[in-house]
C-alpha cells in the first residue's frame, strides 16, 4: 500500500527536522568542543555565536510548530481526507519552513516572518480540511 502524499510530506518534515537537529547540535559542538558535548552540560556556557545560535533557535522554532503539523496530517488522514487543502497545505508548511530556515540563517528579518505565516496557514489548512464537508 502506497503512502498518501500528505503522509509523504509528514515524513519529509521529519527528515527536515532531523537535519536541523543534527546541524544545530554539531554547530554547538564545534563552538563548545567535544568534552562539552559528552558532558552532562551542568555548567553554564557563554551564548552561542550568531550562526550556531540561529541554528539552535531555528530548530527550537521548528519544534514549536511541527507537532501541530504532524497532528493535523494524522487527523486528516484518519478522517480519510485528501484534497486540495491537505495537498497544498502540506506543501505550504514544509516549503514555508525550509524558506524560513534559509532566511533566518541569512539574518533577513520581516520576510522570514512571512514564510513562518505561510507555513502556519498551511498547517491550519490541513487541519481545516478534516472539518470541511467533502
Amino acid at each position: 500500500m502506497a503512502m498518501s502524499f500528505e503522509l509523504s510530506m509528514l515524513a519529509a518534515a521529519i527528515v527536515w527536522g532531523f537535519v536541523q537537529l543534527v546541524t544545530a547540535a554539531q554547530a554547538a559542538n564545534l563552538q563548545y568542543g567535544l568534552r562539552w558535548a559528552a558532558s552532562p552540560r551542568d555548567t553554564e556556557m557563554p551564548p552561542l555565536k550568531p550562526i550556531p545560535g540561529r541554528l539552535n533557535r531555528n530548530f527550537r522554532n521548528y519544534m514549536e510548530t511541527f507537532p501541530f503539523f504532524a497532528a493535523a496530517i494524522l487527523i486528516s488522514h484518519a478522517a480519510g481526507v485528501h484534497n486540495e487543502l491537505t495537498y497544498w497545505g502540506s506543501i505550504a508548511y514544509l516549503g514555508g519552513r525550509i524558506a524560513y530556515t534559509a532566511l533566518y540563517l541569512s539574518g533577513i528579518p520581516l520576510v522570514r516572518s512571512l514564510f513562518w505565516n505561510i507555513a502556519s496557514f498551511g498547517m491550519l489548512a490541513v487541519l481545516a480540511a478534516a472539518f470541511v464537508p467533502h
